[in-house]
């Protein structure tokens, strides 16, 4: 009898992650978050809630503060994303409102906000955020501005960095804060920092 073909061998998996586990850890992550705030937050409650061992978070995440970095990152792309298309100040009005909304009501906010807190007294959640979140944000938010002014839509009385200083400052100090964010906050901005076309 010619001997038996060897069996294909099975691709490791290694440290994949299961996508419906990862999902359950996110939305774990958050909803805690919302529910108990940062300082209550660990691993522990995250693995209960989403029904997977401590080991398996361990394994995918260092920290908690990585598994909020990949909500806030994937949750701010679907509602939160920077326009990329018509660079006008209408455009860039509109992102500010929804940044508003987002902060004010959305948990992936109550997440952002919380990461803003804990960069204060923590060097390593400063560095990590910098650098998976705001770093690429402001470079698109940074792209967008260019645009918009390259297209003679808006006339910034500052400069780039400043310019989104400026604009984002006051309403996430709003939302830190716990104030209400007023009404006419982002139209005050937009008309003072950029100075619209007028139509």
């Amino acid at each position: 009898m010619p001997a038996a073909s060897p069996q294909p061998r099975r691709p490791r998996s290694g440290n994949r992650r299961d996508e419906s586990a990862r999902l359950a850890v996110l939305h774990a992550a958050d909803d805690l978050l919302v529910e108990h705030g940062f300082g209550a937050l660990t691993i522990e409650a995250i693995a209960r809630r989403a029904g997977v061992a401590k080991q398996t978070i361990y394994r995918w995440w260092p920290s908690k503060v990585e598994i909020l970095l990949d909500t806030l990152i994937e949750d701010s792309d679907k509602r939160l994303p920077v326009p990329t298309e018509k660079p006008t100040a209408e455009s860039i009005r509109g992102y500010l409102r929804d940044l508003a909304r987002f902060l004010a009501g959305d948990p992936a906010g109550k997440v952002l906000l919380a990461l803003i807190a804990e960069a204060q007294h923590d060097p390593d959640t400063a560095k990590s955020f910098h650098k998976r979140y705001l770093g690429p944000r402001r470079d698109q938010e940074r792209e967008m501005f260019a645009r918009a002014v390259d297209a003679g839509e808006v006339s910034p009385r500052l400069g780039p960095d400043a310019t989104i200083d400026a604009l984002v400052g006051p309403i996430v100090y709003c939302a830190l804060t716990g104030s209400t964010i007023p009404r006419g906050l982002v139209d005050t901005l937009v008309e003072d920092l950029l100075r619209p076309r007028s139509i």
